[in-house]
């Protein structure tokens, strides 16, 4: 206790240096903690499950998918022809709709992407949404019901809500952008919960493929896109055999002669939206996280060796009354690892509630992703890193304290 409180006293002598470093560590665990959260965010996106499979059905040959509706039926059977065949536990479709609640300024503040379902899919089958806590669970449950009572209805998410400048009970016009001529007149029913789907909202697909049929009543013609509005179907199976069974029956299947379908696993599916971000991915996993710990290394290391060289005849006074060199060489780790633990603790727990709390998420764009959380072993990852950084910059400057001979240092104040 005597030998941890002399630490906690030689920490306070120089309180703006030790305040300084201690800031220099809180800023680099916030943004490694950010980065590792996006990046552990991502690699569980793109594994395996052990249960519960998810595949993604889309176009086989081209890039976006746009399937006819007539498939969604099948699809959505996971295509069983037999008794014996599989059937998916649960499903959904999607139909996306790019527009503007603003026909002639079309930009951030107008811009709206909408993903048309089922709107009791969403608490069934959409990642995050399907394991959310009580609370916010039975809101968005309130906000579904809605839904399926108004065909109209739309949820919206938080920030999107903010961009467009409107609140909930509000009713908008959404015109199409990549449904050029077809406008929805949506009421604002509810919000998704803040997190992953702060910019995306959701309409009910029966609107709009309604929508298209009134179009093709009052034109005279179906619209262009009239056979190519299923974009995605999702399927979830309870294991990976009956997901192999599910994918030769739809491969097998005659209903998908033209245009021809493929299905693959959910987490194949977002590792292909991916590629696009490969680069940027390596960069922040291979270089920048890499160099954030390095620099870390490197203010804790120039820190205690300044410490060491001002303290040099302190430690030969402590040499002289009885200090063993292990002793000293304890006393400086335990100063810098006291202080890296301490700093990288304060700091990556703060950003944990900050984040997660406060602003609902990391606010980074990667593919249909909006924003991350901040994952559960934030907890504990700044105290890890305070710790081996903090060991690593001053064992070095602690080792040096050997070589500090009492004779040299006292004839030198002589």
């Amino acid at each position: 206790m005597k030998f941890l409180m002399l630490i906690f006293k030689n920490l306070r002598r120089n309180m703006v240096r030790s305040l300084l470093t201690s800031a220099g560590i809180m800023v680099l665990v916030f943004v490694i903690t950010l980065i590792w959260s996006i990046l552990g965010f991502l690699d569980m996106a793109t594994s395996e499950k052990a249960a519960n499979f998810k595949g993604i059905v889309t176009e086989k040959w081209s890039i976006p998918s746009q399937l006819p509706f007539s498939y969604a039926a099948t699809l959505e059977d996971g295509a069983a022809r037999e008794e014996s065949d599989v059937k998916p536990m649960d499903s959904m479709t999607w139909q996306f709709f790019i527009g503007s609640v603003d026909k002639t300024n079309i930009g951030f503040s107008t811009f709206i992407f909408a993903f048309c379902m089922e709107p009791k899919k969403l608490l069934t089958m959409m990642d995050e949404l399907d394991s959310l806590q009580p609370g916010p669970r039975a809101t968005l449950d309130t906000a579904i019901k809605a839904m399926e009572g108004n065909r109209q209805g739309i949820i919206v998410g938080q920030k999107r809500l903010a961009a467009i400048e409107k609140k909930v009970g509000d009713k908008i016009k959404v015109f199409g952008i990549n449904y050029r001529d077809i406008e929805l007149e949506c009421e604002i029913v509810g919000t998704f919960p803040p997190g992953r789907y702060d910019n995306n909202t959701c309409i009910n697909r029966d609107y709009l493929n309604a929508s298209l049929d009134a179009f093709k009543a009052a034109k005279g013609r179906p619209h262009p896109l009239a056979e190519k509005t299923l974009n995605l179907v999702w399927v979830k199976v309870p294991t990976k055999d009956a997901f192999s069974k599910m994918s030769n029956q739809i491969d097998s299947s005659p209903m998908f002669a033209a245009p021809p379908v493929k299905i693959e696993t959910a987490s194949s599916g977002v590792s292909n939206f991916l590629a696009a971000y490969k680069d940027l991915l390596m960069i922040l996993r291979y270089l920048l996280a890499p160099a954030i710990i390095i620099t870390l290394t490197v203010v804790i290391s120039n820190a205690i060796s300044i410490s060491v060289r001002e303290r040099r005849k302190e430690m030969a006074v402590l040499k002289v009354i009885g200090f063993q060199p292990n002793q000293i060489i304890l006393l400086v780790l335990g100063e810098a690892i006291l202080l890296g633990v301490v700093a990288g603790a304060i700091s990556s727990i703060g950003t944990y509630y900050f984040v997660n709390r406060v602003i609902g998420g990391i606010p980074f764009q990667i593919a249909f992703f909006s924003s991350f959380p901040v994952l559960d072993g934030a907890l504990w990852w700044g105290a890890a890193i305070g710790f081996i950084t903090s060991f690593a910059g001053s064992i070095l400057p602690a080792l040096s304290t050997r070589s500090i001979k009492v004779v040299d240092v006292f004839s030198k104040v002589a």
